[in-house]
């Protein structure tokens, strides 16, 4: 399998300015919280009273949701959902799967020190779940 292109919020906003899809694997409460703007909620894992929990339905949505050709920037909480969330992805045939490294909080480099992600760059942002691209809406399709 092929690395996974890991990129910077502010190469992720250049590529959805060029056409690319942001899938969001938070929770949905994460989500709704506040996203990338666009941003598609399709859940890697599901919070619940026992913690986190994996969605088992997470590649059957994606495959349901979008074409295996579809340009995908891939984002979580601070990289590392995501970044398994795209191994998914890639594993499954999908041909152009990128991860928002640092993810919508950040994360820490190799040298230990903070890397910002999307929502502390002041990058646009939404909250809430708008429909067609709630969990629940991209579930159904």
């Amino acid at each position: 399998m092929a690395d996974i292109r890991r990129i910077s919020p502010e190469e992720a906003q250049q590529l959805l300015d060029d056409g690319y899809t942001f899938v969001d694997v938070r929770s949905e409460p994460e989500f709704e919280a506040g996203h990338v703007p666009g941003a598609i909620n399709v859940p890697l894992l599901h919070r619940g009273p026992a913690g986190m929990t994996p969605n088992g339905d997470f590649l059957s949505v994606m495959e349901r949701a979008f074409a295996k050709d579809r340009q995908l920037v891939i984002g979580c909480k601070a990289g590392g959902r995501s970044l398994k969330a795209a191994k998914q992805l890639v594993t499954a045939g999908y041909t152009d799967v990128i991860d928002l490294r640092t993810g919508w909080d950040g994360c820490r480099d190799e040298f230990g020190q903070v890397e910002p992600g999307w929502g502390r760059k002041g990058l646009p942002v939404e909250t809430g779940q708008p429909e067609g691209r709630r969990y629940e809406d991209v579930k159904a399709t």
